[in-house]
């Protein structure tokens, strides 16, 4: 179960002498640092601006400056208590600046008393926000059920207590702009990305004849490739129905560059413009990935789900213990459990050779890993 909450005005409403208490007590920050801090917060003014006059500017009490740099950073210092308060209920939150998501799983029989757990943190977590003189809003709040496609007929369809409204659940939810299926197929996200790449590609054709090849080949790149690559490590095994539906928009985009009709053969042109086919674009990604979380440059939640092979007790004593490979923690259902990420992850990191996987930058890794899965995808 995925909740997906929304706070009204939520970088304005950050109660200013609470979030400099809150920097004080709760990480140790004082002298210098804190009047900084109080300088930043403060004698700022807004006003409304028109093109022949202007209102009288007011003084900014409450908020953080939005479009800043501080701005997200003070927020989530300002909530990180809230974190630990869903924690408490035995529930996973995920915060990214003012977008905080709440998710639980259970057996489907179970799925009752998990609902009742989530209203149970949420009226805890609307408590605090009132305390903070922020404000749940429970009207934009979003409810989303993922099972298998099998399992779909035992998800729950009523409605789940948020404060004092009820939430109906819905069958796909948009997660900082990842669109995510009740059945957790990633259909309506490939979709959308479908539909937003071929109306790029629309515009640049009406302007193709106008444009030499290097403009139209960064056009695309720009505005195309750019959408098809965006999050795409969520796709890793999706259908074969889906993965061709956005090759067809690389095919597309490379018969673009060159002119070509429909007709012709696609490949001696990604060929040559040295573009990955699309599931090993998600492959890259996904190495790209293991690459931050073996190297400590990833995000906690991603690196401790890696394991290297080294560090298993049963598999010291043997040989590939001395390699730089992963574990790849066993699933019962290829279907799913193969899509996780320490699975998808450790198995693409597996597959590469071992002088990529110990190559000495980013820069050098990502060279060294497009060209091994350029000559997988061409051989």
């Amino acid at each position: 179960m995925l909740t997906l909450l929304d706070l009204s005005a939520a970088f304005d409403s950050v109660d200013h002498n609470t979030l400099l208490q809150r920097l004080r007590k709760s990480y140790g920050l004082g002298g210098k640092v804190i009047d900084w801090f109080t300088s930043y917060l403060s004698d700022r003014l807004q006003q409304v601006r028109t093109t022949t006059t202007s209102s009288v500017p007011s003084a900014v009490l409450f908020g953080v400056p939005q479009g800043s740099v501080l701005g997200p950073i003070l927020f989530l210092l300002y909530t990180a208590d809230l974190l630990q308060l869903v924690k408490r209920h035995r529930l996973m939150p995920h915060a990214y600046a003012d977008d905080t998501q709440v998710y639980g799983q259970c057996q489907p029989s179970d799925a009752g008393s998990l609902a009742q757990r989530v209203s149970v943190c949420f009226d805890d977590v609307s408590a605090w926000m009132s305390a903070n003189r922020l404000q749940l809003n429970p009207a934009k709040t979003e409810v989303l059920w993922c099972a298998s496609s099998r399992r779909q007929h035992q998800i729950p369809t009523g409605p789940v207590r948020v404060g004092d409204a009820f939430v109906s659940p819905v069958t796909t939810v948009r997660d900082l702009g990842v669109y995510i299926d009740a059945d957790v197929t990633m259909r309506t996200q490939v979709t959308n990305t479908v539909r937003a790449c071929f109306a790029a590609l629309r515009q640049i054709r009406s302007v193709r004849r106008s444009l030499p090849q290097h403009a139209l080949l960064t056009l695309i790149q720009t505005l195309v490739i750019t959408k098809l690559d965006q999050c795409n490590s969520v796709l890793v095994g999706a259908s074969g129905y889906l993965l061709d539906r956005l090759q067809s928009v690389l095919n597309a985009a490379a018969r673009l560059v060159y002119s070509r009709r429909s007709s012709e053969h696609i490949t001696p042109l990604l060929r040559d413009l040295h573009w990955l086919r699309v599931p090993e674009r998600i492959q890259f990604r996904l190495c790209v990935l293991a690459y931050h979380c073996v190297h400590g440059t990833a995000p906690a939640y991603l690196s401790d789900s890696l394991r290297p092979t080294s560090e298993v007790l049963a598999r010291r004593r043997l040989r590939s213990a001395d390699t730089t490979t992963l574990q790849v923690p066993s699933t019962r259902r290829s279907t799913l459990g193969d899509r996780a990420f320490p699975v998808a992850a450790a198995r693409a990191w597996n597959c590469l050779p071992p002088q990529t996987r110990a190559a000495s930058s980013l820069m050098a890794f990502r060279r060294a890993a497009k060209a091994h899965l350029f000559q997988l995808s061409f051989q």
